[in-house]
């Protein structure tokens, strides 16, 4: 490579870096699910709208419960979207670093090139000066046994000096020409994962306002009884999961760490608390950012997205679990809350909710997670 084409490249990433100063969020690819493209979630919910009757002709059961659907649909598939950035934002965290790290390294490399460049100038120049010989060299000409004796030293140690100064030059300048290639690969990742992040961005709120907007064209009491009918089915849900559980396991709290109750102790303290999609508190948080502070105040960090938490942590059977330990819930593993015992979870649900305690079987178990096994 053009050793000058390598140093303009380094500057140009060293002062690319004032960019990183913008407040950045970005998301992975989402986990293959049935929501519509980002594309198709900004122009229109990923489930029709309901023909909602006017608040002067009050909704059926019926009604209500269809709306109820869609409105957890849109939330489902908002929350997987929210996962996915979330995800994404801690990969740009680390992409930003690796940015900064290699950014450092170019500009002491290029430090360490110019040093060794004089060194290796100097001693060209002390060649120049003396005939074209090392002082050593000119002394293995001398009469004198023992000068002869020590200018084969010294024109072996100038020998040696010289090829250190040369082969330490030319690894920095590979090493040089390295660290501009990473940097500009990771440059190019974060910038493809802003791309990303902003399609992500549109998907969840599109899907947050079409949620929103069919519970606002009910009438008061048609929202009541909505929540009503959510409660109702949570209620069904857990009755059904703890029927197929053995008593003693569920209703009754299991033996934890003092990490698992340091966890479960930070968690409920943040009951009431409102859900705000992306947030790790400490005024609000969405469900994986209240299960990871949670961990990380116990002393154990976690990985930030429901989805990675399943992915990483080791697995336990659900006939197992004891406070302080995450339920990943859904197919596609988009939510998370934390097993307190009695059969019950903290958790944060979803916009327009708070932290709340809620049945551990209320909706659809995916698996469960021990942070601290």
């Amino acid at each position: 490579m053009n050793r000058r084409h390598c140093a303009a490249a380094a500057i140009t990433l060293v002062c690319a870096l004032g960019l990183l100063t913008v407040p950045v969020q970005a998301m992975a690819a989402p986990t293959p699910d049935s929501s519509p493209s980002p594309s198709a979630s900004a122009s229109a919910p990923a489930v029709p709208s309901p023909a909602v009757p006017s608040p002067a002709a009050p909704s059926s059961e019926k009604d209500l419960e269809k709306i109820r659907e869609q409105i957890e649909t849109l939330y489902r598939q908002a929350g997987a979207a929210t996962d996915a950035y979330n995800l994404a934002e801690e990969q740009t965290k680390k992409q930003s670093g690796e940015i900064v790290k290699l950014a450092k390294a170019i500009v002491d490399g290029q430090a360490r090139i110019a040093e060794l460049k004089d060194r290796a100038g100097a001693q060209a120049r002390e060649q120049y000066r003396n005939g074209g010989l090392p002082p050593g060299a000119q002394l293995v000409l001398s009469d004198d046994p023992q000068l002869f004796l020590d200018g084969v030293n010294k024109v072996r140690t100038s020998q040696q000096a010289s090829k250190t100064v040369l082969a330490e030059l030319t690894r920095t300048q590979e090493d040089l020409e390295t660290y501009t290639q990473d940097a500009s690969s990771n440059w190019h990742k974060l910038e493809t994962n802003r791309v990303k992040q902003a399609k992500a961005k549109k998907k969840i709120n599109a899907q947050i306002a079409a949620a929103e907007k069919l519970e606002s064209r009910l009438a008061k009491e048609e929202r009541a009884r909505l929540r009503q009918l959510e409660q109702d089915a949570a209620n069904r849900a857990q009755s059904a999961w703890l029927a197929t559980r053995p008593t003693p396991n569920i209703a009754v709290s299991g033996s934890t760490t003092a990490a698992g109750k340091a966890a479960v102790a930070f968690a409920t303290a943040q009951i009431g608390k409102p859900y705000v999609w992306g947030a790790t508190g400490p005024g609000s948080y969405d469900c994986s950012g209240l299960t990871s502070k949670a961990w990380a105040a116990a002393g154990r960090p976690i990985p930030r997205t429901s989805q990675e938490q399943w992915r990483l942590l080791p697995r336990i059977d659900i006939q197992d679990m004891r406070p302080g330990d995450l339920i990943i819930y859904h197919a596609d593993a988009s939510h998370v809350g934390m097993y307190v015992g009695d059969g019950a979870i903290v958790h944060s649900p979803r916009p327009g909710r708070h932290v709340t305690l809620a049945g551990a079987g209320s909706m659809k178990i995916l698996g469960v997670v021990r942070p601290d096994r």
